[in-house]
């Protein structure tokens, strides 16, 4: 049986601005050779610190930027080997969390209105209010939400709408790109309850990229620990960082310790 999501060798690189005329302009490789894979039902984490590259694999995994080198192959199709159309009809199957729950919704519009936003994108049929309703429920606000604005909302609610936009269209896999870095811990523990809860129930493969290893800790089977672009450590969540074997993942968890 094959992965719901497999990374295979994946290398992207970035020209950056000429520093001179009469050179060429330099290159930075954000993830280099890079290589997992992610069943259903799985949770894997991604850490490190800021500019490892994190964001950059979130990107590639959600076919918003192609790999320079290697595959993103999602339900045994190649990402990169889409038409247009083909990737609007993949990308049901895979939906993003972002960070800013408040950034990432549309202030001028009713929250309904950005929920069903995945539906209209691949031109799904059906009832999207009903849809709504029922995404709305599922992360535990109210179907009446949905005529509501985002400033209405707080910080964990907005997520919360977030995530309802995210599994309206029923996806297989949700990234989560630092979707609860932004909240305090009262409110993140909720929202790591939800995401658990929703990929019990709709059987979800997640993605959980961040810096705070004690959020991945408590959500992830297994981890990779990235530096510069490339994976320095990875393994089952409790070994890596419980039993880290390199000096860098000491040092992330030398570093949480003492935050906290």
């Amino acid at each position: 049986m094959s992965a719901l999501l497999s990374v295979e060798a994946v290398t992207r690189q970035y020209r950056l601005p000429r520093l001179s005329l009469f050179r060429p302009a330099p290159m930075l490789t954000a993830v280099r050779d890079i290589s997992f894979t992610l069943e259903t039902g799985q949770t894997l984490g991604i850490v490190g610190e800021s500019g490892s590259g994190k964001s950059t694999l979130a990107r590639l995994v959600m076919g918003f930027e192609t790999p320079d080198t290697g595959r993103v192959v999602f339900d045994g199709q190649d990402l990169a080997q889409l038409s247009p159309a083909a990737m609007r009809a993949a990308r049901r199957g895979f939906q993003m969390v972002f960070q800013d729950p408040f950034g990432s919704l549309d202030q001028r519009r009713r929250i309904g209105w950005s929920i069903a936003e995945p539906l209209r994108a691949q031109g799904a049929g059906g009832d999207h209010a009903r849809a709504v309703a029922q995404a709305l429920e599922q992360v535990g606000l109210r179907a009446d939400h949905a005529d509501r604005f985002p400033h209405e909302f707080s910080g964990g609610q907005r997520q919360r709408i977030a995530i309802a936009r995210a599994i309206i269209t029923r996806p297989r896999l949700l990234v989560a790109d630092e979707a609860v870095s932004a909240l305090d811990v009262s409110v993140q523990a909720q929202i790591l309850n939800l995401l658990m809860d929703l990929q019990d129930d709709l059987g979800l493969a997640i993605l959980f990229i961040s810096h705070d290893l004690a959020v991945v800790s408590s959500i992830c089977d297994d981890v990779l620990v990235m530096r510069e672009g490339q994976v320095v450590e990875r393994g089952p969540v409790g070994d890596v960082l419980t039993r880290p074997a390199q000096d860098y993942t000491r040092t992330l968890l030398a570093a949480a310790a003492l935050e906290d």
